[in-house]
């Protein structure tokens, strides 16, 4: 069984219950990406596509050195090859950064036309990858302009943001909505480790009243929800295992809590962190490298934390002193 889908802002564009990132795809300096590793991203794709997982993230950035834009040619031909149920309803979403040489908003359309290269076919959700309002505000305009501009040139059905907080949201939303274009999606960093957005920010209730989706990126906190790491055993190399050292003792009453409520519930600890991002009305879009992981983001679908399991998360959520360090790129 899978979640409804909710139908987006224009029609023939459907967003479902969760999605998949594409980071990993591509990118060999955090996640160790080789080529080898593209039959098993192909059988990735195609399970989530056959439960139900159509919306596929990724950014036109995406991939370290000689392999950007690995991600998005990968999932263009996974897309274009898949022949399963649900093949109509993929949703392929990219975001294009906010280089400092994209000044213009033929910038934005030129980027565009690029992912619909790597892509072989059309870009269904094009966002803005971050916003500039914190380093040159002055070049934010342009760029969202660009985005309207391939919404009314029906280049892609529908446009999006991402790391944008309610009082920039607030201010840059007139541009889309005095051309008659919706802004379908905002996507923030969101999970058990990381309300920052709703808690401190309040962008839910902004969202919510201007008809916006959330979408929540690293819904499982860099793999630190899954229960594989835990104080004393073996970390990640590199970045990700210095943030967990920091950040394990903090948030050990949430990891305790999503264990327990797990063990309960028979499901894994990445699959209650999940259904919570769900229930709490965000699309999580997790990644997944190995068909394993894509079964196990998969069985968050189809059940429902209830509302005291919910309030028990939440509970030990405020009872952390820690919380996942925020996207440098994320305004208020």
């Amino acid at each position: 069984m899978v979640e409804t889908s909710t139908e987006a802002h224009r029609p023939g564009l459907t967003l479902p219950a969760m999605g998949c990132g594409t980071w990993a795809w591509g990118n060999r300096l955090l996640w160790g990406y080789t080529p080898d590793m593209d039959e098993q991203l192909q059988a990735v794709f195609d399970h989530c596509v056959s439960h139900g997982v159509t919306l596929f993230d990724t950014g036109d950035s995406y991939g370290t050195g000689r392999l950007n834009g690995r991600s998005e040619t990968l999932l263009g031909q996974f897309a274009n090859g898949y022949q399963g149920d649900h093949r109509e309803q993929i949703c392929l979403a990219t975001k294009l950064a906010a280089y400092p040489w994209r000044l213009t908003r033929g910038a934005m359309i030129n980027a565009c036309i690029a992912s619909s290269r790597r892509f072989g076919r059309g870009v269904d959700l094009a966002q803005l990858h971050w916003s500039t309002a914190n380093y040159a505000p002055w070049q934010e305009g342009t760029l969202l302009d660009g985005l309207a501009d391939l919404y009314e040139q029906h280049q892609v059905r529908g446009v999006g943001l991402s790391n944008f907080g309610p009082q920039r949201l607030r201010k840059i939303y007139p541009q889309f909505r005095d051309r008659g274009v919706p802004i379908t999606t905002l996507q923030v960093q969101y999970s058990l480790l990381s309300t920052y957005p709703v808690t401190q920010l309040g962008i839910q209730a902004v969202c919510d009243e201007l008809g916006i989706r959330l979408i929540a990126y690293s819904p499982l906190a860099l793999g630190l929800l899954t229960g594989k790491y835990q104080i004393g055993s073996a970390l990640p190399a590199g970045l990700r295992g210095v943030l967990f050292r920091q950040l394990l003792p903090g948030v050990k009453p949430i990891l305790d809590t999503v264990e327990a409520i797990a063990l309960f519930r028979g499901k894994t600890m990445a699959q209650v962190a999940l259904n919570w991002c769900i229930c709490k009305g965000f699309i999580p879009i997790p990644g997944a490298k190995t068909l394993s992981q894509a079964q196990q983001n998969t069985g968050a679908l189809g059940w429902q934390l209830d509302a005291g399991e919910v309030l028990e998360l939440d509970n030990a959520v405020n009872r952390s002193d820690k919380q996942m360090v925020q996207n440098i790129f994320q305004t208020q």
